[in-house]
Formats: C-alpha cells, sequence, structure tokens
C-alpha cells in the first residue's frame, strides 16, 4: 500500500476537501484600478482622462479605440458605453510631492510603500491610492476627495473656481452600487439630449416651412388685387376696343414719337457745337445737292468708270 521507509500520511493528503475560494489581493486590485489604465492595463500616465462611470484611462489608448473599434481588445466591455471623444473628461489632477516615480527604489535597500499614490487632493492632501474616495467634476474635470467636498461645501470647484452642481459630481472608481447609480444618470441625460435635439430639429423644420407660407399669402393678395383692377378696368378696354384700331394705332404712334424725341436729337440742332463739327455728318447743308447737281439715272456697269 506504500508508505515504505517509516511515512506517515496525513488526512488532508488522503481525503480531497472542498477547494478553497482564492482570494483577490486587496493592495493588487487597488493598484490596478488607480495606477493602471482600465482599457490598455497599462500605467496611467498624462493625460489621464475618465468617462461618465469614474474609470480611469489613459488618453491614447482611448483615441485609439474610437479610431479603430474592430480591433480585438481584452477589455472592450469596459468602454462599450463611449461613443466618442465627448463622453470623456480630461481630468486635471494634482501631483503628489512624495512620488518618485518608478525608480525610486532601483537597489532595493530601502522600504518601498505600495500605497502611496501619483496624486492627492488639492485641498485636504489625501492620497488618490483607492483607501479615499475621490470624486472629479464633470464641468471642469477637476479631481477632489470626497472628503473635501463634504468639509469645504460650496458651489464653485476649489481649484479653478468653475460653478458646478450636485449632479456635475462623478465618483472615481466606486463600487458596484455607485456604477449602477453612474449609468442611470448617464442614459437619462442621453436621453434628454436625444428629445432636445429631435426638438430644435422640429423647429429648423418649422422656420424652414413657415417663410414659404408666408411668400404664399403675399402672393395670393396680389393676385386678387389685380384680378379686381382687370374686373375694375374692363369698362374702359372695352371703350378703347369700341373706339377701333385708329385710336390704338394713334396712341401707339404718339407714344413712339414721344420716346424718339426724347431720347434722339439732331446733331444739326446742338448749338454747343461748331460747324466744322456739323459738316462731318450727311445732315449738314453743305451735304445736300441740288437738282442740277443730281441726275436722273447712273449706270453701274463695270465699264463704267
Amino acid at each position: 500500500m506504500g508508505c515504505d521507509g517509516g511515512t506517515i500520511p496525513k488526512r488532508h493528503e488522503l481525503v480531497k476537501g472542498p477547494k478553497k475560494v482564492e482570494k483577490v489581493d486587496k493592495n493588487a486590485e487597488l493598484a490596478a484600478k488607480w495606477k493602471y489604465c482600465a482599457l490598455s492595463q497599462e500605467k496611467l500616465r498624462r493625460p489621464i482622462v475618465s468617462c461618465e462611470l469614474g474609470r480611469l484611462y489613459n488618453k491614447d489608448a482611448i483615441i485609439e479605440y474610437l479610431l479603430d473599434k474592430t480591433a480585438e481588445r481584452p477589455n472592450a466591455d469596459a468602454v462599450a458605453h463611449i461613443r466618442g471623444i465627448k463622453d470623456i473628461k480630461e481630468l486635471g489632477l494634482t501631483d503628489n510631492p512624495e512620488w518618485q516615480g518608478e525608480r525610486r527604489n532601483t537597489k532595493g535597500d530601502r522600504y518601498e510603500d505600495i500605497h502611496c499614490g501619483m496624486f492627492i487632493c488639492p485641498v485636504v492632501g489625501l492620497e488618490m491610492n483607492g483607501k479615499h474616495r475621490f470624486c472629479y467634476l464633470q464641468t471642469c474635470g477637476c479631481a477632489f476627495s470626497d472628503r473635501a467636498l463634504k468639509e469645504v461645501k460650496t458651489e464653485i470647484c476649489h481649484k479653478c473656481g468653475d460653478p458646478f452642481h450636485d449632479e456635475d459630481i462623478v465618483v472615481l472608481n466606486g463600487t458596484k452600487e455607485e456604477v449602477e447609480k453612474l449609468r442611470e444618470k448617464m442614459e437619462e441625460r442621453r436621453a434628454k439630449a436625444k428629445t432636445k435635439k429631435s426638438k430644435k430639429s422640429k423647429v429648423a423644420e418649422q422656420s424652414v416651412s413657415t417663410p414659404s407660407e408666408s411668400k404664399d399669402d403675399t402672393q395670393s393678395p396680389q393676385v386678387d388685387v389685380a384680378g379686381s383692377s382687370s374686373l375694375q378696368n374692363g369698362g374702359e378696354s372695352s371703350q378703347s376696343a369700341v373706339a377701333g384700331p385708329s385710336g390704338s394705332s394713334s396712341s401707339s404712334k404718339g407714344s413712339k414719337s414721344s420716346t424718339s424725341f426724347a431720347t434722339k436729337r439732331s446733331i444739326q440742332d446742338m448749338n454747343e457745337k461748331s460747324e466744322a463739327f456739323k459738316s462731318l455728318f450727311t445732315t449738314h447743308s453743305s451735304a445736300k445737292r441740288t437738282k442740277d447737281q443730281t441726275s436722273n439715272w447712273v449706270t453701274h456697269t463695270p465699264y463704267h468708270f
């Protein structure tokens, strides 16, 4: 049966009990949320952005995702709600003076604080390492600790001075319940934006249609006025028709003569012109021939020179 050499087996080696659930290291979980990008799993580096659900990303990774959404990525579900660059906000973070970077302990002869964060709260000074709750404002993107917002209650940003409301506060890396609430707010906000766009489009269509209708309305009375005027002047037109074509011809001749007299003027009648200038034209008296100078007939044969 084995056990040669005086070995004594223990109970856990012979009896297999239920498997123990592996517990996730809290420190590793916090580091993955607060020090690494939620999409590319690379270390966070400026510029850092956040979505409406409070997750942290590198801006370069988000831009690459938006440019090519067909590429396979391990954490594509984390950015499925991001439709464009307007759905993210660049964060205004405050650097931690105690953060010395990645090469702070190259020799390994000193204590390395795992919980040391790259950024801190500009009001209270708490480190953004996951132990303290942090928020950011959607209006300006400045990030603060929740303690700072509770202790110093104002409607103006502590860092840049822009006004904000309670609806503009987004929790960074919140719990599941907080993420669900943020998701509901996001859906409500997008639904309101859609209704506003539809209303604006309807108003634009109405504004485009109303000028055409007004033009039609203005043209119709003109037609009516023209018809009425024609009816009123019907008697006069009939009278002129009865008068005969002679009256119409005489009126047309008179109008033509008046227009020609007003437009045309003989050069010989111009007193301001000299006689030398007038003699250049055939209408001058010197150009006219008498009866003795004119012949009765003229031959146009080629033998006549």
